[in-house]
């Protein structure tokens, strides 16, 4: 019987993943705890909508995020730290210091 996990289930198979499982396990296992759905013709179109959406969804985060890349390129950015006597700094710039500086300096928001 083929069915679509709703779930991540361990050595059986990853979430919206159609797999082939035996009729008794699906049946008393996977459909009475609502780890998986029957594969039907309609369900089936519906995970591929929703595949759709997600991959649509994740390639307008890549060109927002590449929008921003090329915003950065050009960017100069200035941030205070304490450093020692031979100009050593104390610690590091952390990546949460550098986006809110880039928030405040230049109001871009990563």
């Amino acid at each position: 019987m083929k069915v679509i996990l709703l779930q991540d289930i361990k050595s059986v198979g990853k979430k919206d993943e159609i797999i082939n499982a035996n009729d008794g396990y699906a049946r008393n296992y996977l459909f009475p705890k609502k780890l998986a759905i029957e594969a039907t013709k309609e369900n089936t179109l519906k995970l591929e909508a929703k595949k759709k959406s997600m991959q649509n969804k994740k390639n307008i985060e890549i060109e927002e995020a590449k929008k921003i890349a090329e915003q950065i390129k050009t960017l100069t950015l200035d941030i205070t730290v304490k450093a020692g006597e031979n100009g050593k700094i104390f610690g590091g710039v952390t990546s949460k210091e550098i986006a809110e500086g880039l928030e405040k300096q230049h109001k871009i928001k990563v």
